[in-house]
């Protein structure tokens, strides 16, 4: 009869067999993926290797060097691909803001893919899950549930984030080309890196005086890029919850922020799309930059997507007047403020003339004026006139 340690090898061992098969295979799930999606939250460290191989890339910046073609390559993959998770993984693939044909949907699937977040359709499951549970216990990242670094990077290293629930993105499974996309996400991952080398390589015979080559082109334009791009999409994760202002009176605690639109092209307009999630723009404004929603409208005039959904007029109107109150608010409260800093700057100088007065007056004159009842007076009712005569005379500073 085998021993409990026995029987716990074995299962380790089967659980990190299924995990290694799981890099090549998403949907390999021999126990069922409701049984994964029901286990307790923690890090399945074999299956996230490859992000722990991810982030350990960029240190090949020791051995490559850098260049100022392969630095501002890595800048540039940054924005086009932050472009292809919020214009596709996010926009079309999770809202379906706007529509585009089938063969127009593989190559927005591919485009998503260089992105190195899994598939489309895993993206747009957990994204829709997580707007039907947005800040409660149920939602996987939301900062206020589970802290700021579980929402930031911790979920996706649980292994009951992993599985695809195909029955809650119908509308997409039924296209098997896509689903094939979502299996085998690392496909797509593995040719983007395999020509960015073969890139660098080529580079470096015809115009060596670019000073770059493959390996130095991988490191900055892969995994320095990819892992940069993977923390700039995490951001509206954990702190979309956190930072920035809340126009709409929502159920969650999404929030606008600028400076999270400018790391993420729209994004952090997040108060904004929790209210209205159907529309292709984030900035609902026109002061409102959306990087993205401009390279979708542009790409629009090409034909080959279309039908892009605007922000209701009766959300237009809400916002604003959202605004209107915020702004009356906010000049009430700057007025009182400014009114309590004017009442004391007209006191000061009386305050000052009665300490000057009480500290250079002499012990006699003192005791004379207390023994005097013609004289004295109650300092409460010196200071009230003092203050009144101050606020009908005020003196000029």
């Amino acid at each position: 009869m085998p021993s409990s340690d026995n029987k716990l090898s074995v299962s380790l061992l089967r659980r990190s067999g299924t995990a290694l098969l799981q890099w090549i295979d998403s949907d390999h799930c021999p126990e069922g993926t409701e049984n994964m999606r029901n286990e307790p939250d923690r890090v399945d460290w074999v299956r996230v290797m490859p992000f722990v191989f991810l982030h350990a890339g960029c240190l090949g910046v020791i051995w490559v060097g850098a260049s100022a073609f392969a630095v501002w390559s890595a800048v540039a993959l940054y924005f086009i691909r932050m472009f292809f998770v919020t214009g596709i993984h996010h926009r079309y693939f999770s809202h379906k803001t706007y529509n585009t044909s089938r063969i127009g949907q593989f190559l927005l699937a591919v485009c998503a893919g260089t992105t190195v977040q899994r598939g489309s359709l895993w993206w747009a499951y957990h994204h829709r899950h997580h707007h039907q549970h947005s800040d409660e216990p149920e939602d996987a990242h939301s900062p206020h549930v589970h802290g700021f670094w579980w929402s930031h990077i911790g979920w996706i290293t649980s292994r009951r984030n992993f599985p695809t629930d195909y029955s809650k993105i119908k509308d997409l499974a039924k296209f098997p080309e896509l689903v094939w996309l979502n299996r085998f996400d690392l496909v797509i991952p593995i040719l983007f890196a395999t020509g960015i080398f073969g890139l660098g390589q080529g580079l470096a015979h015809y115009i060596p005086q670019l000073g770059t080559n493959g390996w130095q082109m991988l490191v900055w334009g892969f995994f320095v890029s990819t892992t940069f791009l993977f923390h700039g999409t995490g951001c509206i994760n954990s702190m979309a919850h956190l930072m920035g202002r809340r126009r709409f009176k929502t159920d969650d605690d999404s929030r606008n922020s600028a400076i999270l639109t400018c790391i993420t092209l729209g994004e952090g307009w997040h108060n904004n799309h929790h209210r209205f999630q159907s529309s292709t723009r984030n900035g609902f404004y026109w002061w409102e930059i959306d990087p993205t929603y401009y390279g979708l409208k542009l790409l629009s005039l090409t034909g080959f997507i279309h039908g892009l959904k605007p922000v209701p007029q009766s959300v237009l109107d809400e916002g604003a007047h959202a605004d209107h109150y915020a702004s009356v608010a906010a000049a009430q409260k700057s007025a009182l403020v400014h009114s309590h800093y004017t009442s004391l700057r007209r006191a000061m100088p009386t305050v000052a003339a009665i300490a000057v007065a009480t500290a250079t007056a002499s012990p006699a004159a003192m005791l004379q004026r207390k023994t005097n009842p013609a004289v004295h007076k109650d300092v409460s009712e010196l200071a009230h006139e003092l203050k009144a005569k101050a606020f009908k005379d005020p003196p000029v500073i």
